[in-house]
Formats: structure tokens, sequence, C-alpha cells
């Protein structure tokens, strides 16, 4: 039913800046958690920032604190993850999250995913 499409990836230089974004087909953001995950070959999926809750309080992963910003636009409904000073270790398939809160059983869905490559 949700649907999630990211945008935004792509290839820059170390100390490049991209900025991710990925439109929800939901009635109100703000009823969701939102993250953003990435995935290396090789290395597992890891949580790199989420945003939850009418006031937006976000969440980062050490490696990445300091340099994204996650925000949101809850009119364009809309999640967006700001990379800044980008290394070669932030290059990824990076993956846009969604999952239904105030349910005992939450519904979790993830969009197709978008390329980040970090490289000079």
């Amino acid at each position: 039913q949700v649907q999630l499409v990211e945008s935004g990836g792509g290839l820059v230089q170390p100390g490049g800046s991209l900025r991710l974004s990925c439109a929800a087909s939901v009635f109100n953001i703000e009823n969701y958690v939102m993250r953003w995950y990435r995935q290396a070959p090789g290395k597992e999926r890891e949580l790199v920032a989420g945003i939850i809750g009418t006031g937006g309080i976000a969440n980062y992963a050490d490696s990445v604190k300091g340099r994204f910003t996650i925000s949101r636009d809850n009119a364009k409904k809309t999640v967006y993850l700001q990379m800044n000073s980008l290394k070669p270790e932030d290059t990824a398939m990076y993956y846009c999250y969604a999952a239904t809160t105030g349910h005992m059983y939450p519904y979790i869905y993830w969009g197709q995913g978008t390329q980040v490559t970090v490289s000079s």
C-alpha cells in the first residue's frame, strides 16, 4: 500500500555533498517512523538516520553525526538526507524505510534504493 521512492544518489568526489529524497505515498508522514539505511557490498545493512513524531526528533549513526542531516517536509510527504563531507566509506546503496506507529504489530515498507558512490 505504501510506496517509497528514493532519488538523489549519484557519483560524488570525497568532501562533496548529496541530498537524498524519499517521497512517501502516505496520508500523514508524521504517523510513520522514517529512516535511512545503507548497505555496502559484503556488509550488513546499517541504520544511518531516523526521524519520528510530530516534533521530528532525529537520530544518527555515530559514523555520520555532524555530516548528515535527516529532515522531513510534512506537506510534501518527503524525507531528506543531506549528506556533507562525504567519504569513500559512505559508498553504499541507500534505502528509505517507513514503519507505522500506534500499532501492536508495525507494517514496514522499503524503497527501491538509490546508489551513492564517493570516489576520486
